[in-house]
C-alpha cells in the first residue's frame, strides 16, 4: 500500500469506479481488526513515507486520521455506551432488509455494483459502505438490527466493536447523534459526482420524480419529511429544510407518492 497506493489515496479516497473495487485504498482493515497488524505499525509506516517524500500530506493525513482518529474514537464509543447502544433505534425504523442486499439483483446500478463487489471480495471501501449501501438503508428506514447483522456477515473486517458504532451511529443515525452530528443522507447527485455508476443506470439521476427517476432523489426528501420532527432543529440541516419548505404541495405529494410506491415494492 505504501509503495503502490498511498500517494494517490488522499485525492481519490472517496471516489468510486465500477471496475475498480479497491481503488487506492489500503485494504488492511481485516489485518488491523483481527490483530495481525497493529495500528501503530500502519501509522508509523505512513508517517515515514511522508518524511521520505513518498506521499503528499493530504494522503498521509487522511490515512492516519482514519486509524488514529476515527478508529480509536469508534472503539471508545463502543466500550463507553455498550450494551445499551446496540438497542438504539432513533427513527424507529422497521423495514426489513431487501433481498437484493444478498443477491445484488436490483436495477439501481450503484447498489448492484457495491453488493456484487461485497459478495466477491467480502469488502467495500468506506464511501461505498456509507454513501451507497448505508445511505439506502437510512433513507429506506431499514431496521438497525438487520442492517448491523448484514454488515457483520458480509465484510471480512467486521468485528462488532468497529462495525456497530459505524453502522448504528454513522450510517443509520440510530443513536440520535451520539457519534455523528447529522445523518449522512444524500440524493443521487452525490453518488453521480463521486462515481461512474449513474451513467449506465436504468434510472436517470437527473430526474427527481417519476418511474425513471433515481430512487435516491425522492427517497432523500421523503426521509427528511418523515423525520422532520426529529431533525429540523439540527443546525447542520437548517438550509436543507429551508429548501424543502420552498417546495409546493404538488412537489411534496410527488415525493411522498414515488417513495411509497418504491418502498412498497421492496421485498
Amino acid at each position: 500500500f505504501i509503495a503502490q497506493r498511498l500517494q494517490q489515496f488522499g485525492s481519490y479516497q472517496d471516489a468510486m469506479l465500477a471496475d475498480e473495487p479497491f481503488m487506492f485504498h489500503a485494504h488492511i482493515g481485516f489485518y488491523l481488526n483481527c490483530g495481525l497488524l497493529s495500528a501503530k505499525e500502519a501509522v508509523v509506516a505512513a508517517e515515514q513515507a511522508y518524511h521520505n517524500g513518498q506521499a503528499p500530506l493530504n494522503a498521509v493525513e487522511g490515512f492516519i486520521r482514519q486509524i488514529l482518529g476515527w478508529r480509536e474514537y469508534v472503539r471508545g464509543l463502543y466500550w463507553l455506551k455498550m450494551p445499551d447502544y446496540k438497542q438504539l433505534n432513533y427513527f424507529q425504523a422497521t423495514r426489513s432488509l431487501p433481498a437484493f442486499f444478498w443477491t445484488a439483483e436490483t436495477d439501481m446500478r450503484c447498489l448492484n455494483i457495491c453488493v456484487s463487489d461485497t459478495k466477491k471480495y467480502a469488502y467495500a471501501h468506506h464511501i461505498q459502505r456509507l454513501m451507497v449501501l448505508g445511505n439506502f438503508a437510512l433513507l429506506a428506514g431499514l431496521h438497525p438490527d438487520e442492517v448491523n447483522e448484514w454488515y457483520l456477515i458480509v465484510f471480512a473486517d467486521a468485528y462488532e466493536w468497529v462495525e456497530l458504532p459505524n453502522v448504528s451511529g454513522m450510517v443509520l443515525f440510530a443513536d440520535g447523534g451520539l457519534l455523528a452530528s447529522k445523518p449522512y443522507a444524500a440524493g443521487g447527485a452525490y453518488i453521480d459526482r463521486m462515481s461512474d455508476y449513474c451513467s449506465s443506470c436504468r434510472y436517470k439521476v437527473k430526474l427527481k420524480n417519476g418511474p425513471d427517476a433515481c430512487p435516491f432523489n425522492y427517497l432523500y426528501w421523503d426521509f427528511l419529511l418523515r423525520n422532520r420532527e426529529k431533525l429540523n432543529r439540527n443546525p447542520r440541516l437548517g438550509m436543507i429544510y429551508r429548501t424543502l419548505d420552498k417546495m409546493d404541495e404538488e412537489k411534496l405529494e410527488l415525493i411522498k407518492s414515488d417513495a411509497a410506491v418504491f418502498l412498497g415494492n421492496l421485498s
